[in-house]
């Protein structure tokens, strides 16, 4: 069963009477439980794309099925809904909260979102700090991390709503080749167990090398068809 499908999805950016096409009419579909990777150059459409999948923009023309909601005709309230319930983002940047702790970080999710008792709040947050290897750091600041720790963080961050989908923009870039394999590892394991579907965006070769299908872009649109999903 597919969890995302773009048809002839495009998306265009105004500056006066300028129109600049970020992305072409572009189509394709991915599976549950994939592990795949959207690469191309920078200015390529990488992260736009992520970003109409992530509803955190919205397509010009096409359509977009997310979790078999055509995601383009949300309204920004029903987005955010939508997001929070489906959806997990791990960024380059880590995009950690600098005045909270590692526990707070990864709870602050479902604070925001989410209707979720204290109790299984503090269950959650638990679990995924344990499965990152993260536990013992839960009382740190973001600040007192290296960049593979903060990593870790993210995905436990990512992951605590129980989202169908990832989405990660470059989740390797600051990384050292060893953390970065670690890193992929991890979330491979992930997917495995939870059946979360991973979704990147990247040019770094070490991710490439790792995923089951690689859709390529140059130029806002799509070179292949993913090239064929061989997850398990």
């Amino acid at each position: 069963m597919d969890l995302i499908t773009a048809e002839n999805l495009s998306k265009s950016y105004h500056t006066g009477a300028i129109i600049t096409w970020a992305l072409k009419t572009v189509s394709f579909s991915i599976p549950s439980g994939a592990f795949v990777s959207f690469v191309g150059p920078s200015g390529s459409g990488k992260t736009t794309l992520l970003n109409l999948v992530g509803c955190l923009d919205k397509p010009s023309s096409g359509r977009l099925l997310v979790a078999g909601m055509e995601v383009g005709s949300l309204d920004s309230t029903d987005a955010a809904l939508f997001r929070g319930k489906h959806i997990g983002f791990i960024f380059q940047s880590f995009n950690l909260i600098p005045v909270l702790t590692v526990f707070e970080n990864v709870e602050y999710p479902l604070v925001m979102v989410q209707n979720v008792p204290a109790t299984e709040r503090r269950q959650r947050v638990n679990e995924l700090l344990e499965a990152v290897g993260m536990n013992e750091h839960s009382r740190k600041r973001p600040d007192q991390l290296s960049g593979g720790q903060k990593q870790r963080v993210a995905i436990a961050r990512a992951l605590v709503t129980r989202p169908e989908l990832v989405l990660a923009d470059e989740p390797t870039a600051n990384l050292d080749h060893e953390t970065a394999m670690t890193i992929i590892r991890l979330m491979k394991a992930i997917r495995d167990k939870l059946r979360t579907t991973f979704v990147f965006s990247t040019h770094d070769a070490r991710i490439i090398d790792e995923v089951e299908s690689v859709f390529r872009l140059d130029d806002g649109s799509l070179k292949n068809n993913g090239g064929g999903l061989r997850h398990g």
